[in-house]
């Protein structure tokens, strides 16, 4: 029968031996046998009890609780409730990492970033339902939820919204309007990403212009001010007829 001695445990699991002991001590975990000399070892089913206790350990119990634990539960259900434990922090984590990446946005869209304002989307994305999708059909529901750019996601899409955006807001800042030679680059390169992301449906898109455009306390959508919002509109209408005059002159 294998046995292990207590510095070999400590080695193995990376625990101190001192830790070792005081299990030891309340009588959380003894080894199971000795020699002629008294040295005592760790079994096999020795062990296991120890993982059984590291785990718990992980889930924050104290040890009077483990204790209680250890006798009342098997192996895999300590491992279950050790799974449990881990999804949960996943999904913290997840939500941690989103709304960083959410922040890292907002520093991208906006120059001058204050406090209040940080503290004012941040409240906003926590408060406030994603009420755009009341404006649409289950299966455009379904669509836009995969296609649509979220400003918690780092993605090529979403970082190409973010570029334009600003290149926007320095376009109104600038006094360059949406009929210029600028306005009407950026006019291109949205309709060629809009029709990427609604995959060349211009209803739907027009749909989700409409209800982008309403008040971003009833969508839960970014807020755009109207000045951003007129110049999308205003430089993508003029792109579309300056294509249609060129086509009508067959340039």
């Amino acid at each position: 029968m294998n046995k292990w001695t207590t510095g070999q445990v400590a080695k193995q699991r990376n625990i101190s031996i001192r830790t070792l002991r005081y299990y030891d001590q309340i009588g959380l975990l003894c080894p199971s046998s000795k020699d002629e000399h008294g040295k005592r070892y760790y079994s096999e089913e020795d062990l296991f009890r120890l993982e059984k206790i590291m785990l718990l350990r992980s889930l924050a119990l104290p040890l009077d609780e483990i204790s209680r634990l250890l006798n009342t539960m098997s192996y895999r259900e300590v491992l279950v409730a050790h799974h449990n434990y881990l999804q949960d922090q996943l999904v913290t984590i997840q939500k941690q990492i989103a709304h960083t990446v959410s922040l890292i946005n907002m520093v991208d869209l906006e120059d001058s970033l204050s406090w209040e304002r940080v503290s004012e989307l941040v409240r906003q994305a926590d408060t406030t339902p994603k009420r755009w999708v009341d404006y649409f059909r289950e299966d455009e529901q379904a669509f836009l939820h995969k296609s649509l750019p979220r400003l918690e996601s780092g993605d090529r899409m979403t970082q190409q919204y973010v570029s334009l955006l600003r290149r926007i807001e320095w376009c109104l800042s600038h006094g360059i309007g949406p009929q210029t030679e600028e306005g009407i680059a950026i006019a291109e390169e949205l309709i060629s990403l809009s029709h990427e992301t609604f995959g060349g449906d211009q209803a739907l898109a027009d749909k989700f212009w409409e209800v982008r455009k309403l008040p971003a306390k009833e969508t839960g959508l970014y807020p755009l001010t109207e000045e951003v919002l007129q110049f999308v509109e205003q430089s993508m209408a003029y792109a579309e007829q300056q294509k249609q005059t060129a086509k009508g002159e067959g340039i």
